[in-house]
């Protein structure tokens, strides 16, 4: 649940303390829960809403720019440890240029392993919207990693 907040806050600490503040809500709020679904999809629900809810009374984060110095290029992906550190910080600055739904979305079913179907339930949206944004933010990880200079392999 951390990493989803993470993901979608960019920051570390405040995800700590939105998580906990999702726990308390969930809390507060568990005569609602619907015993028929899974805890999880429930909680995740929530952990994006409050960190939904944080990005939009925080400031705009920085853009994907900064995440490298200027004039500084990025070398392709390879089997080195190095690159694949250093793509890791691309993937993550990538991901920050996402709209917040298409984050949750891509973080939830490649970092959490969610259903399309327990996304749609996170994310308050129908199946097929689920697998849409999980579509389209693929797309646009591909296409900001490229414009980063990390190009698929050949």
């Amino acid at each position: 649940m951390i990493s989803l907040i993470a993901r979608i806050t960019g920051d570390r600490a405040l995800a700590e303390d939105l998580a906990q503040e999702t726990f308390v809500k969930a809390f507060r709020n568990l005569a609602a829960f619907d015993t028929t679904r899974r805890l999880s999809s429930w909680l995740f629900r929530i952990a994006n809403n409050t960190a939904i809810d944080a990005m939009r009374r925080a400031r705009p984060q920085a853009s994907i720019d900064a995440a490298r110095r200027p004039g500084e290029p990025a070398a392709p992906p390879g089997p080195d440890p190095v690159e694949r550190q250093e793509l890791g910080h691309a993937l993550d600055a990538a991901l920050t240029g996402l709209r917040p739904d298409h984050r949750a979305a891509i973080v939830l079913r490649y970092e959490n392993g969610l259903s399309f179907d327990e996304i749609g339930t996170v994310l308050g949206v129908p199946e097929a919207t689920a697998r849409s944004h999980v579509h389209r933010a693929r797309k646009e990880l591909a296409r900001l990693l490229t414009a980063s200079g990390w190009a698929p392999p050949r």
